[in-house]
């Protein structure tokens, strides 16, 4: 039986809150063991715990806000797709970055894969 649609809506507004401002350790846990994350579609896809782990841990320690834009429930409550917003403060500059993320989640709305769809070109500065 696929998770509900409102726990992957759930998942989803914690995942987004929880890259602006939560740790490492909160993020992993939204992921089922197993789970696979490719940031940006088309670099290396990380697929150990260990791995997915480092990728966050290097967002921990920036000042950051995050908000959810859109999202969208596949039928089957199998798969969604969702717009956030991400920005990120470096002294005077402000980064703005608004990935289009696509996941697949277990029976308990468990992330199973994320593939973040952006490019450099998307970062606007200001």
């Amino acid at each position: 039986m696929a998770a509900d649609r409102d726990r992957i809506l759930e998942t989803i507004q914690s995942y987004v809150d929880l890259v602006g401002s939560g740790t490492a350790d909160a993020i992993l846990a939204l992921y089922a063991d197993g789970a696979t994350v490719e940031d940006p579609v088309g670099s290396e896809v990380r697929t150990s715990r260990e791995s997915i782990h480092e990728f966050y841990a290097a967002i921990e320690p920036l000042e950051q806000e995050s908000a959810l834009v859109s999202a969208r429930i596949a039928e089957d409550r199998s798969s969604a797709a969702f717009q956030f917003e991400l920005v990120t403060k470096v002294g005077d500059q402000r980064y703005t970055l608004a990935p289009i993320d696509v996941m697949t989640f277990d029976d308990e709305g468990r992330i199973t894969s994320m593939r973040a769809f952006w490019s450099n070109e998307d970062m606007q500065v200001s």
